[in-house]
């Protein structure tokens, strides 16, 4: 599936070290800073004047005159990321009769940037990845545990290295990876199990929970120890590397045995049976030919340009229902914007999807992007010497391979470095990817400062549900085409990728940036209610399957979803405040 494929060795993650930006505080005194008669007013300016954060969530206690001050005054309260202030707009710009309007436009924004993360890694980020596997040689086996991981879970991972550059966020990154950890490991694979039930693999099955229990076991030391060290980063990608390693030497020891066994035989052709009773031997003449057209016309460059840049094909249009109708609707912008930013080599056409004039836009629009969407945009803005501007230089640099390429190439033939577009729609989606993940986590927050809710909880809810859409969709797809199996691997490979190189990354990222260990605040019994119900899915299933004789049945899929809904009624109880620690 070209919606499933993705990533290589890790090597092609170190570029990953310019997508945090560094964290720099907007601080500018507001009026209610400086009045001196309002108690809360002196609290405000006493927490402003020392170097001591004040929790942010304490907003919503300040009188509404008060709220925009702490707002621009507090640091707590500042992203250091991101293109959009999203607290400065609630209680700056919206009046407090207004804040419901503003939370129903955050919730739409916020959906929207799932649906431009599901467009980005479906129909550019995976089809590069598996271009740049094929380009690369890699063998089915390393792609299918780097690049179809990195394919599903790139919107997890990217969301993960955003959240982990603050120790105030951290709790939302472990919210999501183990909420979608719970999620995946439950209601995908029990909804698997009950569309068709299968016969899972018992090698793979306890290769890879024993994986997973292990991740969950470091995430959960780190947790009580409230901190992680560059060597327990590192842990974490070696621990990856071991499990990859781990998955190629065991199948290519099963191929080895299967080749000692089985001898190659060429099967006979398929016999037909005709109306009339008689067999028929299936004819190799490709039928296709007579519907090839016999007169060629060259499209002109304006041509080839136009329709490449139309994301809507209207003959696919008029067949669509109408809710797909209006998901297309939605859907639009993202992928114009998209498709003329990220170029896109597709191996499965005959031209590779090679579009003169669009490629050559690719040459100018990309490296814009890539300037103006590293840590912000912040170095796009760079002057060199004081008198040009970074984004100036690339503009030129643009312009300058684009008249190359367009003149050195022709409509109708894919020149021999194409394949570098790969590599570059790559690096151009995963800047795209992380944008919109930075926006994602930034909405969170504001949403949990405005409803007073934990990081944890919007982590294991929201985030959870949202970055893991895709892996429910394909998964379910797989298990309905008749591949229950592949779709069950997938449920525990994905996450695996998900919580060892999106923890192990984020944090060797945020500890060679600061020079110091990543600090962790864990959201009081949530978060050990949610490594709990992770641990305790997967022991369900470590104990139960093997008892089944790895037959899955409908009921033991309906166990999980139980589970599940179980879980969540826990943590949302733990949330506020009805299941609870007694003190003392």
């Amino acid at each position: 599936m070209r919606g499933s494929q993705a990533l290589s060795h890790l090597q092609l993650l170190s570029w990953l070290c310019l997508l945090l930006r560094d964290t720099s505080p907007v601080q500018g005194a507001g009026p209610a800073a400086q009045t001196t008669g309002n108690p809360s007013s002196l609290t405000l300016q006493d927490g402003f004047n020392s170097t001591e954060n004040v929790d942010c969530r304490k907003v919503c206690d300040l009188n509404i005159s008060e709220r925009c001050a702490f707002i621009q005054t507090n640091p707590d309260c500042q992203s250091g990321s991101g293109y959009l202030n999203y607290l400065k707009g609630i209680f700056c710009l919206f009046s407090p009769d207004l804040l419901p309007l503003a939370v129903t436009l955050y919730v739409f924004w916020l959906f929207y940037l799932f649906l431009f993360l599901a467009v980005t890694a479906e129909k550019f980020f995976c089809p590069n990845l598996s271009a740049i596997s094929t380009t690369l040689k890699l063998s089915h086996n390393v792609a299918g545990v780097t690049f179809l991981a990195f394919g599903n879970g790139a919107p997890d991972v990217f969301s993960a290295l955003v959240a982990f550059s603050n120790a105030r966020t951290a709790g939302l990154a472990i919210g999501a990876l183990f909420g979608a950890g719970v999620l995946v490991t439950t209601v995908v694979a029990g909804s698997i199990a009950i569309i068709r039930p299968f016969t899972a693999a018992s090698r793979p099955f306890f290769r890879d929970i024993i994986f997973y229990m292990v991740a969950i076991f470091l995430t959960s030391t780190v947790l009580y120890t409230g901190k992680v060290t560059l060597a327990w980063s590192l842990g974490y990608l070696g621990i990856y590397i071991f499990y990859v390693f781990t998955v190629v030497l065991s199948t290519w020891i099963y191929q080895r045995q299967s080749v000692a066994v089985l001898t190659p035989s060429l099967p006979p052709p398929p016999v037909l049976e005709s109306e009339d009773g008689k067999s028929s031997v299936t004819s190799s003449y490709d039928y296709a030919d007579e519907y090839k057209p016999q007169f060629f016309c060259e499209e002109s460059t304006v041509r080839i340009l136009t329709r490449s840049l139309s994301p809507l094909d209207y003959q696919k249009w008029k067949r669509k229902p109408w809710y797909l109708k209006l998901l297309k609707l939605f859907k639009v912008p993202a992928e114009f914007l998209l498709g003329l930013t990220v170029p896109l080599v597709d191996l499965d056409k005959d031209d590779r999807n090679w579009k003169r004039p669009l490629n050559c836009l690719h040459l100018f629009t990309s490296p814009m992007v890539c300037v103006m969407t590293v840590q912000s945009g912040v170095y796009g803005f760079y002057e060199i010497q004081g008198i040009f501007p970074i984004w100036g230089v690339t503009l030129l640099v643009g312009c300058f391979l684009a008249s190359v390429t367009f003149f050195a190439t022709s409509n109708d033939r894919p020149p021999r470095f194409h394949w570098i577009f790969a590599f570059l729609g790559f690096f151009v989606s995963a800047l795209w990817i992380n944008a919109a993940a930075t926006e994602v986590v930034n909405v969170l927050i504001s949403l949990g400062i405005i409803f007073q809710l934990s990081n944890t909880i919007l982590g294991l809810t929201l985030l959870a549900w949202g970055n893991s859409i895709g892996d429910v969709v394909s998964d379910l797809t797989l298990a309905r085409q008749g591949y229950p199996r592949m779709a069950y691997s997938a449920c525990f490979g994905g996450i695996i990728f998900n919580i060892l190189v999106g923890v192990g990354l984020g944090c060797v990222l945020e500890i060679t940036r600061n020079n110091i260990d990543v600090k962790l605040e864990p959201d009081g019994l949530l978060v050990w209610v949610l490594a709990g119900a992770l641990g305790l899915s997967l022991l369900f299933s470590f104990i139960s399957v093997p008892i089944q004789c790895f037959q899955l049945s409908k009921l033991y899929g309906f166990c999980l979803l139980f589970f599940y809904v179980g879980f969540l009624t826990v943590a949302v109880l733990t949330e506020f405040g009805v299941i609870h620690l007694r003190a003392g």
